[in-house]
């Protein structure tokens, strides 16, 4: 069974980095971007960032304001999300996700594989 998985989360200090991962696994569906999600304590999951698979183009929510870096390797099917001078309002079960087409991507609904997400805790 396909799956996206996680990994990288934590507890930080405001100001601090964290890289978090995310690899496709199992059979092969088909991915046209990738993007990170986030999820704050009582809020609707929002989107973070998103890139497409083939050219690397990137998109980024505006909230993000130059901290955050998407990468992907498609050799790996993984991707990632650098996460520099992070604040406390960045505190969120952060979860990755794979679009099938190019439309809407910063939209959950245009996402149709996600994974079981990872938490980041950023203390002030």
């Amino acid at each position: 069974q396909e799956q996206l998985v996680e990994s990288g989360g934590g507890l930080v200090e405001a100001g601090d980095s964290l890289r978090l991962s995310c690899a496709a696994s199992g059979p092969s569906f088909s991915i046209w971007a990738m993007g990170w999600f986030r999820q704050l304590p009582g809020k609707e999951r929002e989107f973070v960032a998103t890139i497409a698979w083939g050219h690397g183009s990137t998109a980024y929510a505006d909230f993000v304001e130059g901290r955050f870096s998407i990468s992907r390797d498609e050799a790996k099917r993984a991707v990632y999300l650098q996460m520099n001078s992070l604040k406390p309002e960045d505190t969120a079960v952060y979860y990755c996700a794979s679009a099938p087409r190019n439309f809407g991507l910063g939209l959950r609904e245009s996402y149709d594989h996600w994974g079981q997400g990872t938490q980041v805790t950023v203390s002030s």
